[in-house]
């Protein structure tokens, strides 16, 4: 049993961690064994987040005050936190395929740029295509209308020079 000193270190550090991050799923673990529990926290470290199991009292007393107070309030079962400060498209696209293969791991609830989110929309959040792939596709979108303009613009030249080609086949240019 903890002491209440380390109790208190622990409710500053997840406050700390609260109020810095926006974004944050609030999950249920029941029955996870350790290799399933290494495999989650491997999973949200790739997906560059961070996990951490809390005890509900204490997690409750660590969000008063920040934007997760609602809701970290009155949480029931085991209840485990990954955030993030960066993606939250990949750190819910690597929880729900998680919770796809191991189903005693489950959503409470979810924080997305600091408003709660209900479990639906957190499968939806999932489904979004990620950062990089929404780059590329604003990227293609931009360079598309200019590599259609320098198509259209070779093409009066290409078309000129094989109208020159041709007539000097047929010796239409001759003197």
């Amino acid at each position: 049993m903890k002491k209440r000193e380390d109790k208190r270190k622990d409710v500053e550090s997840l406050r700390g961690d609260l109020d810095r991050i926006r974004h944050l799923f609030v999950a249920g673990f029941e029955k996870l064994k350790v290799d399933q529990d290494f495999e989650l926290r491997k999973a949200i470290r790739a997906a560059g987040g961070r996990y951490r199991v809390v005890k509900n009292n204490l997690a409750e007393k660590a969000a008063e005050g920040t934007k997760a107070q609602e809701l970290l309030k009155g949480l029931v079962g085991m209840t485990s936190l990954a955030y993030t400060e960066m993606d939250p498209v990949a750190l819910a696209k690597a929880l729900t395929t998680y919770a796809k293969s191991n189903p005693s791991f489950t959503f409470k609830a979810g924080m997305v740029e600091g408003r709660a989110i209900d479990i639906r929309a957190i499968s939806e959040l999932a489904s979004l295509p990620s950062r990089e792939e929404m780059l590329s596709k604003l990227l293609f979108l931009i360079n598309a209308p200019a590599q259609r303009l320098v198509s259209a613009l070779s093409a009066v030249a290409r078309n000129l020079a094989v109208t020159i080609d041709q007539g000097c086949k047929e010796n239409k240019f001759s003197e």
